[in-house]
């Protein structure tokens, strides 16, 4: 009986130690794979800050691109709209200027200063069609003895303002027109511009 209870000690207490082995070797490995996924998960965890810091970084990058590429844009854009305002205003008073008195007073002085150097050929004086009768009567009136060395005044589709004068029967003309002001008074005055809106 004895010997019963005995036996049946030692296999209760293998069994106890059997299984307390067991559980040590389950806890074991549990915490193992426990350690072995946190690390996964850290490592998981700093790929996606690592990630999301690097997409970060190119989408700031891209919208101050975006921004300074938009900012240049506007700048060129703003730049071309007061090229165009500026040479509107420059026609618009160019127009203003050239009346056909003004131009009669022109026209003048730059024939009889040519016809005192005594140089040869006809001289050609081109107007736009709504100024030429006004000029004409003027012009033909004012100026009859140098008509007689070969003065001719004509009217011009393609002159709005202004007028062309050649002085070697229409071969090559100097340019007076508002179209060739607005051009020349343009380029004077853009630099200046462009220096008042950079500062």
């Amino acid at each position: 009986m004895e010997d019963l209870k005995s036996l049946i000690d030692k296999i209760n207490e293998e069994g106890v130690n059997a299984a307390q082995k067991k559980a040590r070797e389950i806890e074991s490995q549990a915490q193992e794979s426990a350690q072995f996924i946190l690390e996964k998960a850290r490592l998981e965890a700093k790929h996606i800050l690592s990630k999301a810091k690097e997409d970060s970084v190119k989408t700031e990058e891209a919208t101050k691109a975006l921004l300074k590429q938009a900012s240049r844009d506007l700048i060129l854009n703003l730049r071309k709209e007061v090229d165009v305002m500026l040479e509107k205003i420059i026609s618009l008073h160019t127009q203003q200027a050239l009346t056909p008195p003004e131009l009669l007073k022109i026209i003048n002085s730059l024939v009889k200063d040519h016809c005192s150097k005594e140089t040869k050929g006809s001289i050609v004086i081109s107007v736009g069609k709504h100024d030429f009768e006004k000029l004409e009567k003027s012009f033909l009136s004012e100026l009859k003895e140098e008509i007689k060395k070969g003065i001719i005044i004509k009217p011009s589709d393609d002159i709005s303002f202004g007028f062309t004068i050649s002085y070697d029967a229409d071969k090559s003309h100097f340019d007076f027109t508002d179209k060739a002001l607005v051009e020349y008074i343009s380029s004077q005055l853009k630099p200046k511009l462009s220096l008042i809106l950079k500062g």
